[in-house]
């Protein structure tokens, strides 16, 4: 398939471009007939053997046309994947709603590199740290998928990883407004993904994909960036 440019979820970008509720436009099936990746390559010791020995494949979505000027900068995201007796599970965050950037929104515990970052993967476990308090005991570094460049010039690296369960989360309340798991089969089923497009007020063209989880009376809303680094995690999982 060929890839589909997305805006960030979590990025501030000119108002002209975000004159419509992305719940509330249109969408269409984004499985494209893609099988869902199997439970046996799910498990902590399936994971493992992949990252130590990745297929060959290809990223669907690396960049996203640029909105703002500015240089860019290197970020880092933990995706934490929680290795639950019924079934792994990803943690992710809501944003709260006063912050600048990511404004409650959904995305994985991450932000920009310091300069005080031995490497990619220590700044995604300080973010980590910082925004939940997740505990580095409890990580497992797998590796990290290839970057992803946002609207704002944001160069992330998803570092994957896996996660014991018997952690104890402290939120910051400035940048989480709470935390919660969605099993990793259902987000690395294509059927549960979804293509929208909408028209901008300045007539460009807006493109993503989501993955609406139902979380009991909750909606978790994954798109943008998130979903399209998923989206890779996927293409990397079932190639």
């Amino acid at each position: 398939m060929q890839s589909v440019p997305l805006e960030p979820v979590n990025a501030v970008v000119p108002p002209t471009l975000l004159q419509f509720d992305p719940r509330e436009a249109p969408f269409v099936d984004g499985s494209d007939g893609l099988p869902a990746v199997r439970h046996s390559q799910l498990t902590a010791q399936a994971l493992r053997a992949r990252f130590a020995t990745p297929p060959a494949w290809t990223p669907e979505l690396r960049r996203e046309p640029r909105m703002i000027d500015r240089a860019p900068a290197q970020a880092a995201v933990l995706v934490p994947i929680v290795q639950r007796p019924e079934g792994a599970t990803v943690l992710l965050t809501e944003r709260t709603t006063h912050l600048s950037n990511h404004s409650g929104q959904v995305a994985f515990p991450g932000g920009r590199v310091d300069p005080e970052d031995a490497n990619i993967s220590a700044a995604a476990l300080r973010e980590a740290w910082e925004e939940v308090g997740l505990s580095a005991q409890f990580i497992e570094v797998l590796g990290s998928l290839p970057t992803y460049t946002t609207v704002t010039s944001f160069i992330v690296t998803p570092v994957v990883a896996l996660v014991q369960p018997d952690f104890e989360l402290t939120i910051n309340p400035y940048e989480v407004a709470q935390a919660f798991e969605v099993p990793l089969a259902w987000l690395m089923d294509p059927a549960n993904h979804r293509r929208h497009a909408v028209s901008a007020t300045d007539g460009r063209k807006r493109e993503w994909y989501s993955m609406p989880y139902q979380d009991g009376p909750d909606e978790r809303f994954v798109w943008g960036a998130t979903a399209g680094m998923l989206r890779n995690l996927y293409r990397f999982l079932a190639a």
